[in-house]
């Protein structure tokens, strides 16, 4: 089974970091940074500071798993993290220099319900988890996070 983890990145200032996906012939989409669990990663947690890193080169400090999505082939774990620093100009993730790939840009989002409504985030499961997470204050915010 392939195994997938991402973050939803929680900065200082209470906005959630966020890539948007442009492809021919495809309507934009925002998806979460992360990727795939590698061999070589010691653990779920290290493929996610990898990924993390290789994407916005930043360095997150994983809070807690925040949710799990399983299918026959696939498992995705999402994991609340908090982020103060990244540049996503200095990403060199392998994904950055495929052909074919589209375009990828970061974006922060404020952390409400309306700035999940103002982007089209997949997996939509992961949107109805972050919704419900910030309508009972479970992913706290600036100041409790």
């Amino acid at each position: 089974m392939i195994e997938r983890v991402r973050a939803v990145l929680v900065t200082t200032d209470g906005t959630m970091l966020v890539i948007r996906r442009t492809k021919p012939d495809v309507p934009e989409y925002w998806v979460l940074p992360g990727g795939g669990v590698e061999p070589s990663d010691e653990s779920r947690e290290a493929a996610l500071h990898r990924e993390i890193h290789e994407e916005i080169a930043g360095k997150a400090d994983i809070v807690r798993l925040l949710h799990t999505m399983e299918s026959d082939y696939e498992r995705q774990l999402f994991y609340l993290a908090r982020i103060a620093t990244w540049s996503f100009e200095d990403g060199t993730g392998p994904e950055f220099s495929a052909e074919g790939r589209g375009e990828y840009a970061l974006e922060e989002i404020p952390l409400t319900v309306e700035g999940l409504d103002g982007i089209d985030l997949k997996p939509e499961e992961i949107v109805h988890v972050l919704r419900g997470a910030i309508s009972t204050g479970s992913l706290g915010g600036k100041a409790t996070l």
